[in-house]
Parts: structure tokens; sequence; C-alpha cells
């Protein structure tokens, strides 16, 4: 099974060629080199260290995406094969793409694979969990909100509103320390490395791990077993596969420091 869909993912990987020569970064953010606490350890954990990276402003759009497949047609609505993304992959939109409205909000229903596509045909990737939620951690005014009462008060009502809810167009919200918008409060986002907020970092070079599961971010660190909204997180990651498409998970794209 994982040899099938280890041969699919290159198939599709070779119908997208990387832009590395190309990427741009006008909508990026290069973010200095720092360290963020591992999800789940305790507070006396050494912090784990983030290299300097840029990162997306915002989440990609719908418009974004949408000239994405129009390019790569393996990505298309209904032509991504089923091991790749699940049959509501990019259901939202017609027949014809996305809605003008649709167009400036984050795109969703979309897998790991095929946001793992988008970023490499950008010259780009998806951020690893730790880059994720380097950033994540900072409020509007402190790189680092561990102990800001407020803001996790605010992610937490987030939670708490429905999932029916439209989704607003990207960048509406105000941006955090680093000047990235909607980190907390517009959707869940993929990232890089498959689930190692679950795993411990001997463990992540063991081959018999689940190939199959990649982590979607949503939110800062925790290592306080009071914090709700760290275990709300921790299911949420523990629920995802790949091919999952759901209606409140987009991502973003990264890129290493030169």
């Amino acid at each position: 099974m994982i040899a099938a869909l280890l041969l699919g993912l290159a198939a599709l990987q070779s119908s997208v060629p990387a832009h590395s020569d190309t990427h741009s970064t006008s909508k990026m953010v290069e973010l200095p080199r720092g360290e963020v606490r591992p999800l789940y350890l305790t507070k006396d954990s050494p912090f784990t260290p983030v290299a300097s990276f840029w990162l997306d402003i915002m989440p990609v759009t719908n418009g974004e995406f949408a000239d994405f497949v129009q390019q790569h047609a393996a990505w298309r609505a209904g032509q991504a094969p089923a091991l790749f993304a699940e049959a509501q992959y990019l259901s939202h939109w017609s027949e014809n793409g996305p809605t003008p409205k649709q167009a400036t909000q984050p795109v969703t229903y979309v897998s790991w694979f095929a946001a793992d596509a988008y970023c490499q045909a950008q010259g780009k990737r998806l951020p690893t969990v730790s880059e994720w939620e380097y950033v994540a951690q900072a409020s509007e005014h402190s790189k680092n909100s561990y102990d800001d009462a407020e803001f996790s008060r605010r992610i937490l009502s987030w939670y708490a509103r429905p999932a029916t809810a439209e989704l607003a167009s990207v960048g509406q919200g105000t941006a955090n320390f680093w000047q990235v918008h909607d980190m907390h409060g517009l959707v869940w986002e993929w990232s890089q490395d498959f689930n190692s907020a679950l795993v411990t970092g001997e463990s992540r070079g063991d081959s018999t791990l689940d190939q199959g599961l990649f982590c979607g971010s949503a939110a800062s660190g925790s290592a306080d077993p009071s914090d709700y909204a760290a275990f709300m997180r921790y299911g949420f990651r523990s629920s995802l596969k790949a091919p999952y498409t759901l209606r409140n998970l987009g991502f973003r794209c990264a890129l290493s420091a030169e």
C-alpha cells in the first residue's frame, strides 16, 4: 500500500515542476531564528531551535489555488487520485472555479498532498510544525504570548464558533508581532512534517511509523495541562491523515532562508 502511494505521489510531483529560481518573497516575511516549546512536554523541557525562514504573510486563497490547478491539470477537482485527496476535494467550487467572493477567502477542502504540490510549484514548501508554532505563539504585541491570558481567550473563542460560519477574506484581522495575518481565527493549516506532536525525537526515524499521518497546525504550543486550547489542537491534529479535505483546513507556504 505504501509503495503504491509513494509511486503515485512521485508521478504527481513530476507533473508539478518546482520553480526555485523564480520564487517570490514579496508576500512573505523573513523570521529570525528562535525557539519554540515542544507540544505537551513539561515547562522544564528544552526548547526546539528554529532556523531563520520565510513564511507567507497570509494563507493561500481560492484564487491563488485556482491559478495553480489551471496550470496543473492533475490537481483539478475530479482529477486528483483518491489516494491523495478525498472526494470532497475543492467541492465548494463551481465547475468554473471559485466565485469572485471566494477568490479572496482561504482555500480549504485541500489535502496535504495538494497543499504540498502547490507550495512546490512556487519553489516553496509547507512550514514545519516548529516553524508554524514559532510564528503562531506571537500576539499582536509580543513574539511570545505563552502567558497572555487574553490571547488564549481569543483563540478559545474562535474554537467555539460554529463550523458553518462563512469564512472571511484573508488579511482582514490584525497582523501579529511578525506582521503575519490569520495564524488564528480563520482556518486550521497543514504543516510539512507528519504528526510530530505525537512522537518523540527518537521515534521520528522509525520507518514503521504510519507514513500516511501528517500534522495540521493550528496554534501555539503548550506545556501547561490547564491550557484547554492546546488539548483541542492535539485532538484535531491526531485525527488528520494526508488525504483529508476539510472545510476549515487550509495552508500557507514557507521557504528556507538562504
